[in-house]
């Protein structure tokens, strides 16, 4: 039996399961779903997943949580080498019914590779059923982090957000937004922080940051991205970034053939 697909091993009685997986450059996972709640870490490479309600960016030291039933499509950029879990609803560890993203510590990333070699069907009683014990009770205090770039519910909403990830236009205005919608601004930026959870402003930078980290995976200069992105300069870019993930732009940039 593939243990190393996820649909396989969905149905084995533990209440947790792990899969290691390698993929070439650029893979794409189409559309599909799970029954239980998946957890996706990119051990190398960065993996950004898709819903009809958003998107999620995990470069290294972050990983994904896709509740049960989502559907998804995952995208790797560069090679990527996953470790995942699959957890029952509602056992202990599981993360919830909405998707996020995780930071990953030391201690979780060594479990997670620990897990994945370990066969689906271990005894629950036995040091593989503690590293298992251990690993969920990690899962349930590990801290989000704002890597989330939401959808409004409202269908034109939506699709704005969804052009605007896909060919970012950076100095649109709110007011430029709310007159492509046929909104009031006032009306606009209520329907949007009351649909995403976010302001404009704050929407706007996660964005900016899905679109960032895989560019900088593949190599692409800070510069660069910096002024696509609408920033006057590499060091506001910078800043942003510092503030939001905790480390500057160049831990996550690999380097290109190119160079800068």
């Amino acid at each position: 039996m593939p243990w190393n697909d996820p649909a396989h091993i969905e149905h084995v009685p533990r209440p947790i399961v792990a899969v290691g997986n390698e993929y070439p450059p650029d893979f794409e996972l189409d559309w599909h779903m799970h029954r239980r709640g998946q957890l996706l870490y990119a051990l190398r490479g960065v993996v950004v997943v898709s819903t009809p309600h958003g998107a999620w960016v995990a470069p290294p030291e972050r990983a994904i949580w896709t509740p049960g039933g989502c559907r998804h499509a995952v995208r790797m950029v560069g090679a990527v080498s996953t470790r995942s879990v699959l957890v029952e609803p509602g056992v202990p560890g599981s993360l919830g019914d909405a998707n996020k993203v995780i930071s990953i510590s030391p201690l979780l990333r060594s479990l997670l590779e620990t897990a994945c070699d370990i066969e689906p069907l271990y005894d629950v009683a036995s040091r593989d059923g503690l590293v298992m014990t251990l690993l969920l009770a990690e899962l349930a205090r590990a801290p989000t982090v704002p890597l989330a770039v939401p959808f409004p519910k409202t269908a034109a909403m939506a699709r704005k957000c969804q052009a605007f990830i896909e060919h970012p236009t950076p100095h649109d205005t709110i007011d430029q937004w709310s007159a492509d919608l046929g909104m009031g601004r006032r009306a606009f930026t209520r329907a949007f922080r009351r649909e995403t959870g976010l302001s404009f402003g704050a929407w706007r930078q996660q964005a900016c940051l899905l679109i960032a980290l895989p560019r900088l995976a593949a190599g692409d200069a800070v510069t660069t991205i910096a002024l696509d992105l609408g920033y006057e300069s590499p060091a506001a870019f910078t800043t942003m970034f510092k503030r939001l993930i905790g480390v500057a732009p160049s831990h996550y940039r690999q380097p290109s053939l190119g160079g800068e």
